[in-house]
């Protein structure tokens, strides 16, 4: 039986940076393994006036670090069409509907629509909006539209867009992208737990002390500065990445494995989550922004950056989860940018054993041995590196009997992960299948607003003690302190 997939894909902004980067590789990558085959075609819109040409060679351009062969390559492209476009003109539409339908009985592609929405989300409304007066969804296959974060910058905001897309759209048609989601080790989140009783057994408040969530970035805001300056890291990282995986870990089994199933477990995790009251912010978030380093500018010094800047390019946050499983539980999360390193873990900090049989002297090897033992850590590493890691106790070889810990280590195969599929190549197949399980939904995306606006505006209102965290670090001190006062500290440190 074939897997090949049937779809029209219309990109609103087919000429970007995400688009050449991330759209074109994975659909080239669709196309590889025979998901995508003759019945597809790409209508890319922008406002430059490129011809299909042109089109073709950017396409090809996009490609060459996948070492392709040219002719597989120049049958791709064929694939693809161009049309100058205003998202706001109506009569530029009118255009794209017919040669959206030209192309359907050129394709073969029964109807089946998918519109990208690659562009500012203050397009997203109008572009939905004239999808629908001009007639361009069709009735007799699907229409499923995807779009990329940011989904608002707030609560409201975020509600208003919603909106906009239902009065053209039905939920269950909206793909919102959270690429963290496609990630392979964010996926295994669900395999380990479920999957193995070992783990969810002990899967509670009554063995686990703390989790730890760490979304490290080495680069500064790039050529990302004037969107990052409008929204800093916790909106930027914390309402949707982090928020996703804290789900994603805290959710109880769902009934079945499936996209309706996870939701509603997703769900009720996140209104689990402990609303801060104003004066607990403080408290319980600390934000950053770095300074100059050694060979890096300070924030402040950064092209497009204002020079008294008070966004947030760090966030280490303690959340608290009200529900029987996790009650008493701090989940502890920090990201940032310029930090030591670039990496994604999350440390699962299991509780240490009550009584300490080997604190004796009778059985210490000698008068430096620990006094107790150290905590079982799960660590999940989500990139560079994807693995497990298990840091246990076991006795140090020699005479007598001290402790020390042990790793168990497991890391895919770098065979196996150079065929894995990218984040973006994943979440477009399931969009091609209808599958929704690992894109984010409203309600999901509403309640992590609603966490995340109290501390937003409670920041908004006082004035940080900006820059505070060298370049190379993994954030200011005010972050270690942060556990530091309940007793704990990073599992990974500088």
């Amino acid at each position: 039986m074939s897997n090949e997939k049937i779809a029209l894909f219309t990109i609103f902004g087919g000429t970007g940076d995400l688009a050449q980067r991330k759209l074109y590789p994975s659909l080239f990558k669709l196309y590889q393994k025979g998901y995508l085959k003759d019945h597809f075609a790409v209508i890319g819109t922008a406002r430059r006036p490129w011809t299909d040409d042109h089109y073709h060679e950017v396409i090809s351009d996009s490609l060459a670090d996948l070492n392709a062969d040219q002719e597989t390559v120049t049958q791709f492209a064929s694939h693809f069409y161009y049309q100058s476009h205003d998202v706001t003109d109506a009569e530029h539409y009118r255009t794209l509907k017919k040669l959206s339908e030209k192309l359907d009985a050129q394709y073969g592609l029964q109807g089946n629509r998918i519109f990208y929405l690659a562009m500012a989300p203050n397009f997203f409304g109008t572009i939905a909006q004239h999808l629908r007066s001009e007639n361009i969804l069709t009735d007799n296959g699907f229409n499923r539209v995807i779009i990329e974060k940011p989904f608002g910058h707030d609560y409201e905001s975020a509600k208003e867009l919603n909106d906009q897309l239902t009065a053209t759209f039905n939920e269950n048609q909206i793909y919102r992208i959270d690429h963290y989601l496609g990630k392979e080790m964010i996926q295994n989140i669900t395999a380990i737990r479920f999957g193995n009783n070992i783990w969810e057994s002990l899967w509670n408040n009554r063995y686990i002390d703390n989790v730890q969530i760490t979304l490290s970035e080495k680069l500064g805001v790039e050529e990302r500065a004037v969107y990052y300056d409008n929204s800093g890291a916790l909106r930027d990282m914390v309402q949707n990445h982090i928020l996703q995986i804290l789900s994603l870990l805290t959710m109880d089994q769902p009934v079945e494995f499936t996209e309706n199933d996870i939701d509603v477990e997703k769900v009720k995790a996140l209104r689990s989550l402990r609303p801060l009251k104003p004066e607990e912010v403080a408290t319980n978030f600390v934000r950053g922004q770095y300074g100059a380093g050694d060979d890096a500018k300070a924030y402040r010094d950064e092209d497009k950056i204002s020079s008294d800047s008070n966004t947030d390019t760090f966030v280490a946050g303690k959340v608290m989860i009200d529900n029987y499983r996790w009650s008493g539980v701090p989940f502890y999360i920090r990201t940032g940018k310029r930090l030591a390193d670039k990496f994604t873990r999350i440390d699962v900090v299991f509780k240490r054993p009550v009584v300490n049989i080997f604190n004796h002297e009778d059985v210490r090897a000698n008068d430096d041995a620990a006094t107790s033992l150290d905590p079982n850590i799960l660590t999940i590493n989500v990139e560079p590196t994807e693995g497990f890691e298990l840091r246990m106790n076991a006795k140090a070889i020699g005479q007598g009997f001290a402790t020390t810990p042990v790793k168990l280590n497991y890391s895919h195969d770098a065979e196996a992960t150079a065929g894995s599929p990218e984040a973006y190549e994943r979440l477009l197949h399931d969009a091609l299948n209808g599958d929704a399980t690992n894109f984010t939904h409203w309600q999901e995306v509403a309640d992590s607003w609603k966490f995340v606006d109290v501390i937003q505006k409670y920041w908004d209102e006082h004035q940080p003690e900006f820059p505070n965290y060298r370049p190379g670090t993994m954030g200011p001190d005010a972050a270690d302190e942060l556990l530091r006062q309940d007793g704990h500290r990073w599992v990974y440190r500088n």
